[in-house]
């Protein structure tokens, strides 16, 4: 059967600017980061259009940089039905910081949201999908600090981050009271391919995500869990000089086509936010 699927699928948001990127990391300075023109607010804003005009409702895992920066945007997400989430504050991977280190990025970001938007902050999401067997420690901050999921973990294999031997659906790490929610894969020839977003979603061709994410919901029986930057929508944003040419490929691959993409996208499936589907929330 084509049309519309029944299944409510979860669709997030990485809110963070261009320059705030691991893979910029080495190329531009944080102290530059307020001197660069920043596109967050109006490429979200867009999205945000984007998810009304389609009857969407999302989780934004929101920069605490960003929201320091521009706290209208963020109280905007939450009035108009979407769930504000965390990306930490300053856009490090978890794997290059210390336990000490995580637990104040988490804390000062979860607090600096919530006191913005004035609703609690369940969820968190790590930069570059950067927690693994190696600091699962992570899960216990999380926990500790408030949060009742992560989705932090992406299960494939990748030159930059991936757990491919980690759970492909909502699971509970090690028995914690907290839900660890990865993003979305297929099973295919014995590895987990990538169909959740991000640059695999501008680099592969469009049927093999709605192939994807359709098996997942009907062969499997599971919501589907999708995300992206408000970056990827803006195919005028400056352009970094001196970067590798495989960063600079997979930056600026197709970014004209993420939009048009993310429509077919809206009209395909039906999106929800994390909370809702995974931790069975109806607050507003």
């Amino acid at each position: 059967m084509d049309g519309l699927d029944p299944t409510a699928n979860a669709l997030s948001v990485d809110v963070e600017d261009y320059f705030q990127v691991s893979a910029f990391a080495g190329h531009i300075d944080r102290a530059d980061w307020d001197r660069l023109p920043h596109r967050v607010e109006r490429n979200t804003d867009r999205i945000l259009q984007l998810f009304a005009d389609h009857g969407a409702r999302a989780t934004f895992f929101v920069l605490g940089w960003v929201a320091e920066r521009y706290p209208d945007l963020v109280r905007r997400l939450a009035e108009n039905g979407h769930e504000v989430a965390s990306h930490g504050y300053g856009h490090i991977r978890v794997d290059e910081q210390s336990l000490e280190e995580f637990r104040a990025d988490v804390r000062y970001a979860k607090a600096l949201l919530e006191d913005t938007t004035g609703r609690p902050v369940r969820g968190y999401r790590a930069a570059s999908f950067s927690v693994g067997p190696d600091n699962a420690w992570a899960f216990d901050v999380l926990r500790e600090e408030g949060h009742r999921y992560s989705s932090s973990v992406n299960p494939i294999r990748h030159d930059l981050y991936g757990a491919p031997d980690a759970p492909r659906f909502a699971h509970a790490p090690g028995g914690r009271d907290l839900i660890e929610v990865p993003v979305s894969t297929v099973r295919a020839a014995g590895r987990n391919l990538p169909c959740g977003g991000g640059g695999f979603f501008r680099l592969l061709p469009y049927a093999y995500f709605r192939w994807g994410l359709r098996r997942i919901n009907r062969r499997e029986g599971r919501p589907a869990v999708f995300y992206f930057h408000p970056w990827e929508i803006d195919p005028g944003q400056p352009r970094q000089r001196g970067v590798a040419p495989r960063t600079r490929f997979r930056h600026y691959v197709n970014l004209h086509r993420t939009e048009p993409r993310l429509r077919r996208l809206l009209g395909d499936f039906r999106w929800e936010r994390m909370d809702r589907i995974f931790l069975g929330e109806e607050q507003a």
